[in-house]
């Protein structure tokens, strides 16, 4: 893109051309293309605001790459789900790509009903389980439009939540409750098995009862509301999202318990209100750097679209570690930044197509933090 001033018809010249080189990609056999269109079968609710703030950033990014994308809420109803997909299917302008997430275990319909199509797909955020694709198989394998997956590093995030909540106690014995996710998503499993990973590794803590609070506030706060004077020698409350950790929270403070003092709460996420949680101390382990992701995801399909396929540039299914813990001063950072126009990035510059030396995608949130 042109960066230096120009005026008069001058300007307008070099503003379409500079538009024009936005939005043009180059072709596998050196032609050019149109942009890709996306869409992308978000399934949260619209109004949900991690799958909202996940949506604005890879918006961010695909209007750096001139990809156009369209999102497509499935408000966590999987018939829902489904039928806005047959609607991607059946539309006069299909799209080049479909972005799905394997939500309550949707994936195996999406991919057979879009099985005969030009539309190609890649899972995000969760892709297929092994248990799955051991029925329906990999990517680029029987279904060969299913082109590739980005996932977090889940597993370890609940790992990560876990040993920092646990080294709270500094080496005493202690009691936790745990509030995990919906029972059918492979996000909260992983994060369920990260956690258990680290209480195998301290048995001098004693996991009480594993709750599902299905993402949500208010379950969280009913099902504490209960629990928390059931144990009353409980010390650490994990929680697989911000939701349910709030939700926890509430609940305790109700019942005359201290947040940050003598009641450890963890959370994942990254709204303004989980930030402004563990700056204050109330919140004394927070893990956050999924909600990047669907950005990385706009630009290996641009590079992919462009005929620079991300598999030749650390495969076809990506694990992006982009979890890590959160402190105080970075908490309050990243609130900080996440304001910024655009965040302060240029996603070209992770772009393969831009940047021809790259021999991996290695993405994170350090950029964000900075």
């Amino acid at each position: 893109m042109f960066r230096f001033a120009v005026s008069g018809v001058f300007a307008v010249w070099f503003s379409m051309l500079a538009g024009l080189a936005q939005a043009a990609v180059s072709s596998p056999v050196g032609g050019v293309q149109e942009p890709a269109s996306v869409v992308f079968l978000n399934p949260g609710y619209s109004n949900e605001p991690f799958w909202v703030g996940y949506t604005e950033f890879m918006q961010a990014a695909a209007d750096d790459l001139g990809i156009r994308l369209r999102v497509v809420y499935g408000e966590r109803d999987p018939k829902l789900l489904l039928s806005r997909a047959r609607d991607v299917l059946e539309s006069p302008e299909p799209p080049d790509y479909l972005v799905f997430v394997n939500e309550m275990y949707t994936a195996p319909e999406l991919l057979r009903l879009f099985a005969e199509s030009p539309i190609k797909l890649f899972s995000l955020h969760s892709t297929l389980t092994p248990a799955q694709q051991r029925i329906v198989g990999g990517t680029r394998e029987r279904y060969r439009n299913w082109i590739g997956s980005l996932v977090p590093n889940d597993e370890e995030a609940g790992y990560l939540m876990a040993t920092a909540l646990i080294d709270k106690l500094h080496g005493q014995s202690g009691a936790m409750l745990a509030f995990s996710g919906v029972r059918n998503t492979p996000s909260a499993t992983l994060r369920e098995q990260g956690m258990q990973r680290a209480l195998a590794e301290h048995p001098e803590i004693k996991l009480q009862q594993l709750m599902y609070g299905e993402w949500s506030r208010q379950r969280a706060y009913e099902q504490a509301r209960v629990l928390l004077p059931r144990y009353a020698d409980l010390s650490l409350v994990w929680s697989a999202n911000d939701e349910m950790a709030f939700g926890a929270m509430r609940a305790a403070q109700e019942l005359g318990r201290q947040p940050g003092k003598d009641l450890h709460f963890s959370a994942l996420n990254n709204s303004e209100e989980v930030f402004n949680a563990r700056v204050e101390g109330q919140l004394c382990v927070l893990v956050g750097g999924h909600f990047t992701l669907g950005g990385w995801a706009m630009v290996l399909l641009h590079d992919y679209h462009a005929g620079q396929d991300f598999a030749a540039r650390g495969g076809k299914d990506r694990v992006a570690p982009l979890f890590r813990l959160i402190d105080a001063e970075q908490a309050s950072r990243l609130s900080k930044r996440l304001k910024v126009p655009g965040y302060g990035l240029d996603f070209r510059q992770y772009s393969a197509v831009y940047r021809p030396a790259i021999k991996d995608y290695r993405f994170s949130i350090t950029a964000l933090l900075q």
